[in-house]
């Protein structure tokens, strides 16, 4: 009995289908990803300006009522101002791409050095939150997981609703009545103390940066002045999202611990502790890994009413103050510069969760 055996397609002078490359793959994905920052940024960049121009002129807006009528009219002129709408916007995009926002109105000053000025403050203060939400949302879903439906659970999933319902301001004036007031554990507002932040400002080519300019001076009291001073701000602004990744690992975790690999593990008598640990933690990361993005565009709008709170002089804190002076080219800068950081941000992350799960590239 003779057995049939199907021929490879090159005996047949067929060529064999090539493999697909995960590289080009992965190219085409980042390529793609990278692409979409362009409109992304152009259509809020086109929003922001029609938005800030419904009052009318930034000039007339800011100064109205302060200056007389020939002077305001002047001042509208040189700016230019008094053009079609459509010619200021063509002229704000080409000034944008080469980096020229403008300067303020109400001090009269350049955008661009106004957002390097203050944009370190609110790096830091980004940073320093995300390593919050991060310290304890990520430990405390995994021990909610491990515990489900028993009463540590219960009273996990009540914080995280109330870490993300609660305004930030208010989490910020509890934490500064608790912990500064009545506790004096940590100082009420501001970046650093004053002579603090005259020797770090003093330094040559200072990042803005303050506790890493005070590691790179070596000098380790300005140090933890600093971070004395950062606690606050970074833990009212870090629990608005810890609640989110405790959440989202919780859920991701549970759903893990369902898989027949998992199942397999507990009938070799593998540990429950070690099997969320150890085999069940990492793939529950992945959806934070892409939440993340989401969360930054949170942070930055929540380091707003943070910064106002702690005084802490940072973007959050400048936009506000350009808000009620109502000094809208400040404003465009500003909002800019943060959408510009979410799209980039959002585009690191993609790049990420593509790195660690292939199935995102295709």
């Amino acid at each position: 009995m003779t057995a049939l055996t199907e021929a490879p397609p090159e005996a047949a002078g067929v060529p064999a289908p090539a493999a697909k490359s995960n590289g080009g793959g992965l190219l085409t994905y980042l390529i793609i990803r990278f692409l979409l920052i362009i409109p992304t940024i152009l259509i809020l960049v086109t929003m922001v300006f029609f938005l800030m121009r419904i009052t009318g002129d930034p000039i007339t807006a800011a100064l109205g009522g302060r200056l007389p009528a020939d002077q305001l009219q002047e001042r509208i002129h040189q700016a230019g101002y008094d053009r079609p709408i459509l010619i200021q916007y063509v002229e704000y995009l080409g000034q944008i791409f080469t980096g020229n926002f403008g300067r303020t109105i109400s001090d009269n000053r350049a955008v661009t050095e106004m957002l390097a000025t203050f944009g370190t403050a609110t790096l830091e203060l980004a940073v320093n939150a995300i390593v919050v939400a991060l310290v304890i949302g990520i430990p405390l879903g995994m021990i909610a997981a491990h515990r489900r439906d028993k009463g540590a659970d219960a009273g996990l999933r009540v914080f995280a609703i109330l870490s993300y319902a609660t305004p930030v301001f208010f989490a910020g004036l509890l934490l500064k009545l608790i912990f500064a007031v009545w506790l004096e554990w940590t100082p009420v507002a501001g970046r650093a103390t004053t002579a603090t932040e005259l020797a770090l400002t003093q330094l040559s080519a200072p990042t803005g940066i303050y506790w890493l300019d005070a590691l790179r001076s070596g000098d380790m009291a300005a140090f933890w002045d600093v971070e004395s001073h950062a606690i606050l701000p970074a833990l009212a602004l870090g629990l608005l999202t810890a609640g989110v990744f405790l959440r989202l690992v919780r859920t991701n975790l549970i759903g893990t611990l369902g898989k027949d690999y998992i199942e397999a593990g507990r009938s070799r008598g593998v540990s429950e502790f070690r099997l969320v640990t150890k085999h069940a933690y990492k793939p529950a990361l992945i959806p934070i890994i892409t939440v993340m993005g989401l969360q930054i565009a949170l942070l930055l709008g929540g380091a707003v009413l943070t910064e106002t709170t702690f005084e802490w002089k940072g973007l959050g804190f400048q936009l506000a103050q350009y808000l009620s002076a109502r000094d809208f080219v400040a404003v465009q800068g500003i909002v800019v510069l943060l959408a510009v950081i979410v799209a980039l941000t959002n585009f690191i992350v993609d790049v990420v969760a593509a790195l660690i799960d292939p199935r995102v590239r295709y």
